[in-house]
């Protein structure tokens, strides 16, 4: 079944969650390595495939990363033909100066802000979530 479409709708029901973990992108040539990580996402380019994986994995692993993140999902089920979500989610987040990488998948959308920012980054999202609409 689709998700919703309505960005009121979809705003007023939000209801960002921060997951535990601290996640890493990172790069690795096979999908095997990638496998061997426990990713929680990988996308294929040309040059390496990249994925997010919790942190203490791709430091066992030996895999070299620039920053730690922490995963926002944000609990509602959002169609991928959504209009304007990610679009007023990013602008709110940018607004407070924090950066968010965005994996969308089937039923929710994920958002990924460095580990020192998440706690700013769920009080931004929260209070997005509590406004008023516009008339």
């Amino acid at each position: 079944m689709g998700g919703t479409t309505d960005l009121e709708i979809l705003l007023r029901s939000l209801a960002p969650a921060l997951a535990p973990e601290e996640y890493v992108f990172a790069t690795v040539k096979t999908p095997a390595a990638a496998g061997a990580l426990d990713a929680i996402g990988q996308f294929r380019e040309q040059e390496a495939i990249t994925v997010i994986c919790p942190a203490a994995r791709a430091k066992d692993a030996g895999l070299p990363f620039e920053a730690t993140y922490r995963e926002l999902v944000l609990d509602v089920h959002s169609s991928l033909e959504a209009i304007g979500l990610l679009a007023t989610v990013s602008t709110a987040l940018a607004a407070e100066g924090v950066p968010c990488n965005v994996v969308s998948a089937f039923y929710h959308d994920h958002l990924f802000v460095p580990a020192a920012l998440a706690p700013k980054a769920l009080n931004v999202l929260s209070a997005l979530a509590k406004r008023k609409p516009p008339p």
